[in-house]
C-alpha cells in the first residue's frame, strides 16, 4: 500500500440528511419562535382502520387509507395574508411535472383567486439549490408548453433562489416580502 491509498478521502457533510422538508420545517419553527408568521405542514388525512393494542400507551397503526388527496404541504399566516405552498425535490436538471397533482394545481388557483399567496418552493438536489416559483409563473409554463418537466432555467429566470442560512434556514418569507410587501420586510417590521 502506498501513500496514495493511505489519505482519507475528504467528505462534505454539510447537508448530509437533510431534506428540504426538515429545512422548511426549521424554518417555519423560527419563523414562530421569533413571532414573525404562523406556518405549519399541514398533517396527511388518513383513515385508519385497523389498530394493534398490545396495551394502552404502545397502539399501532396496522392499516390504513388515504382519507381524501392532500392539497399542498404547508399552508400558515403572514402579515395578514393567507399563505399556501407545495414543496418538492428533485435530483434531475429539470422539474417532472408528474410531480404536482392536478388536486394540488386546482388547490393553488383557487388560493390565488381569493386572494391568498401560492407559490412552490422546489430544490435541485445535483445543483444543490432551491428556488422559490409563484404559482401563476408555474400555471403559465404548464399553459404555454407541452413538455413533461421544466428546466432549471426557468426557474432560474421566473423563479428566486433561496439561499441557505443558519436562522431562518431558508427565508423564503424575504421573497415574499419582496413579492408582494414592497413596503419593507419582516425584519424591518418586527425591529420597529
Amino acid at each position: 500500500m502506498g501513500i496514495k491509498n493511505s489519505i482519507p478521502k475528504m467528505t462534505n457533510y454539510g447537508n448530509r440528511g437533510m431534506s428540504l422538508e426538515e429545512d422548511i420545517n426549521i424554518t417555519n419553527n423560527y419563523y414562530r419562535q421569533q413571532d414573525i408568521a404562523v406556518i405549519y405542514k399541514k398533517p396527511t388525512p388518513i383513515t385508519i382502520t385497523k389498530v394493534d393494542y398490545p396495551n394502552r400507551k404502545e397502539a399501532v397503526i396496522k392499516e390504513a387509507y388515504f382519507k381524501t388527496p392532500s392539497t399542498t404541504d404547508y399552508n400558515g399566516i403572514y402579515r395578514g395574508q393567507y399563505l399556501d405552498f407545495e414543496a418538492k425535490e428533485t435530483k434531475l436538471n429539470r422539474f417532472p411535472l408528474q410531480n404536482i397533482h392536478s388536486h394540488q394545481i386546482t388547490h393553488l388557483k383557487q388560493i390565488i383567486k381569493h386572494g391568498g399567496i401560492g407559490f412552490f418552493i422546489i430544490r435541485f438536489l445535483k445543483n444543490n439549490e432551491t428556488y422559490l416559483l409563484e404559482g401563476n409563473a408555474l400555471f403559465e409554463f404548464i399553459e404555454k408548453n407541452k413538455q413533461k418537466s421544466i428546466p432549471i432555467s426557468y426557474f432560474q429566470e421566473k423563479g428566486y433562489l433561496l439561499k441557505m442560512k443558519l436562522n431562518p434556514r431558508i427565508d423564503y418569507l424575504q421573497v415574499i416580502d419582496q413579492i408582494y410587501f414592497k413596503g419593507g420586510s419582516y425584519e424591518t417590521i418586527t425591529k420597529k
